[in-house]
């Protein structure tokens, strides 16, 4: 099975992980970051990178932008499709290296966990640098190799798991040399996987007040000059 493949079986799992107690916790604290460092504004077109089922999708179009998601696994850009059914959503099956649309298209491009399954990440950021328009902002998230939750996934990559043995894990240091722009970059979910979601509130809470930067989630803006 090829590493496009993998993902085909994987949407409604995908999604029902986010319905658990931990994984709704985990969706709100990594949701809260994207909208931070995003800043997805009313009328604003975004392309979202990697989109899969749509489940931080939402908060774009929320948020009155007009969104465009791709992905390679046509199966969860289905599940996405049936979501936004009637709202500003558009969505194209494509690869994030070589992206089916011309220079300086969008307002906003985002990219969540996709760009740790990207042996070459520095063309692949450039790619979403090449369709910003002049002045937009650059969004990737992904697994943060400093993170415990990293530790754990290396393990199941080693036993074969079909998602992680695919996985770049990157700190955020190696997030910033993706581009030669200057960039900023955070964490979330300081917690663990079998942490109780009350203790993960206060364990969260903390990590972000100390701005550590060994969050599972890390995530980095960059803003295009030109």
């Amino acid at each position: 099975m090829s590493k496009t493949q993998v993902f085909d079986d994987w949407p409604a799992k995908y999604d029902r992980w986010f319905e658990t107690p931990i994984g709704r916790l985990i969706r709100q604290y990594e949701g809260e970051l994207i909208l931070e460092m995003l800043k997805p504004d009313r009328g604003e077109r975004i392309l979202d990178v990697g989109c899969g089922t749509g489940i931080f999708t939402q908060d774009m179009i929320s948020a009155g932008s007009h969104v465009v998601g791709l992905d390679f696994s046509l199966p969860m850009l289905q599940r996405a499709g049936r979501k936004f059914t009637g709202q500003p959503f558009a969505m194209i099956q494509g690869d994030m290296r070589v992206l089916p649309f011309g220079g300086k298209q969008f307002d906003k491009v985002v990219s969540v966990t996709a760009i740790e399954f990207i042996e070459d990440g520095e063309s692949a950021v450039a790619e979403l640098f090449r369709v910003a328009r002049p002045g937009g902002t650059i969004v990737v998230a992904s697994l943060n190799s400093l993170s415990p939750w990293a530790t754990r996934r290396k393990a199941e990559a080693r036993e074969g798991h079909p998602i992680f043995k695919h996985a770049y894990f990157r700190s955020p240091a190696d997030m910033h040399m993706l581009s030669p722009v200057a960039g900023t970059a955070k964490t979330a979910i300081h917690f663990g996987k079998d942490d109780d979601p009350e203790d993960a509130r206060i364990i969260e809470a903390k990590g972000r007040v100390e701005e550590l930067d060994t969050g599972a989630f890390v995530v980095v803006r960059w803003q295009k000059t030109s």
